[in-house]
């Protein structure tokens, strides 16, 4: 089968060399049984060609199943890919078989498989080498036959970089790399595929088919398509059920598009420092910092009360009286204004101190890992160990609880 039949099997529409080589790959790594990674952005079409790899092979009449990695929960992940036995965890009232041994002779696509969590991954690497796994709550070894097509739309090199995923399980996967172009990188397809989205959406909303003037074209094809095909089939049927004009022009087109701002799908933005910190992660440290303050400025008062109001006491503590006095607010207070002045209720006599400029400060760490455990750990208390209950108190999700938990170990 040539690579134009291969188009026509699968719905695939573009000339555009660099998706001719794709599915050159896939058709020619199809009749092997080694393990693929297909690497693209969002919505290029990466699930299309693990159908043509499994379609294509001997397995084509085994079971095909697509799984996406990211939207299982880290704590039923393993159960869902492997099984468990009955009584295995809470819950689990029955035993049930896991995907691996459901699509056994047949093909597994595991989508976003960089968002597998390491223990999950470290399972899959010893299918991969040897077909052999162990349901969850099982010592009894299960044997499966399944060939893996996995698919990211992350830099896997980089995750393993950054100790996120397994370098072993990485070489392993990506026996054969598979790359699927953007669609800014095949410009000469936009047009077509636009066509063939336009025709067909109008056939099922029974509206007049809508045609672009050689601006309108133009502006298609310089569109970045952040999207990718998905996006530009979106626009594609916003057009056909809105439209009303049979010609499209540049100036209209541009309503069903959005202003050109970089992609709108989440990133990570790589900033100078290289540090990388969520709006999440500086309300932290800034939470964390006042109450510092806070503590700090009760255990002054205290001592104060304690004391009797005793001058002594501000001698004492000259470093946190000074940073105290000098954070609070005075707007109309010049930038030479004289040093505090503190009256005893027992005397008049005023105590004039001038703070040493040279105090040694004993700096706080200000790591956000540190202080990202010592919340969990707080409300991990707070509601007696339960994690949903937690999860929501951290405004976070469970899945994202349960991997903050095993990065810094707090089991």
């Amino acid at each position: 089968m040539d690579i134009q039949d291969i188009k026509n099997r699968f719905g695939i529409i573009g000339n555009s060399p660099l998706l001719n080589r794709a599915i050159d790959i896939a058709r020619q790594v199809a009749p092997t049984d080694i393990s693929v990674l297909i690497t693209g952005e969002s919505g290029s079409g990466k699930e299309v060609f693990s159908h043509i790899i499994h379609q294509l092979s001997s397995r084509k009449h085994g079971p095909f199943i697509a799984v996406n990695c990211g939207a299982i929960p880290e704590g039923t992940i393993d159960s869902e890919l492997f099984g468990h036995e009955k009584g295995s965890f809470t819950g689990a009232h029955e035993a049930r078989k896991g995907y691996f041994e459901v699509v056994n002779g047949g093909t597994i696509f595991l989508d976003e498989v960089a968002e597998l969590p390491l223990g999950t991954q470290a399972r899959l690497l010893r299918v991969l080498e040897t077909g052999e796994y162990l349901r969850v709550g099982s010592s009894k070894v299960q044997k499966t036959d399944v060939r893996v097509v996995a698919a990211t739309n992350v830099d896997v090199y980089d995750a393993v970089q950054n100790g996120k995923f397994r370098e072993d399980l990485y070489y392993r996967l990506n026996t054969v790399p598979l790359k699927i172009p953007p669609l800014r990188e095949r410009k000469e397809d936009i047009y077509l595929l636009f066509r063939k989205f336009i025709a067909d959406f109008s056939a099922k909303y029974r509206s007049p088919s809508v045609q672009l003037d050689a601006e309108a074209q133009q502006l298609l094809m310089n569109y970045s398509w952040p999207g990718n095909v998905r996006q530009l089939k979106n626009v594609a049927e916003q057009v056909a059920v809105l439209e009303q004009e049979r010609m499209l022009t540049a100036q209209r087109l541009l309503t069903y598009i959005p202003q050109e701002q970089g992609s709108n799908l989440p990133m990570r933005i790589k900033q100078d420092n290289k540090e990388d910190f969520s709006e999440r992660d500086i309300l932290y440290k800034v939470l964390f910092d006042m109450k510092r303050d806070m503590v700090e400025l009760k255990k002054l008062v205290a001592e104060i009360i304690r004391e009797g109001g005793n001058p002594a006491v501000l001698r004492d503590n000259p470093q946190l009286l000074n940073q105290l006095y000098h954070d609070a607010e005075f707007p109309s207070a010049p930038a030479n204004a004289a040093p505090l002045v503190l009256h005893h209720p027992d005397n008049d006599v005023k105590h004039d101190y001038n703070f040493i400029p040279h105090t040694e400060e004993i700096e706080e760490s200000l790591s956000l890992v540190e202080k990202e455990s010592d919340l969990i750990k707080k409300a991990l208390k707070k509601h007696k160990g339960k994690r949903k209950l937690a999860a929501q108190e951290l405004g976070i999700s469970e899945r994202t609880l349960y991997r903050k938990i095993k990065e810094l170990n707090l089991n």
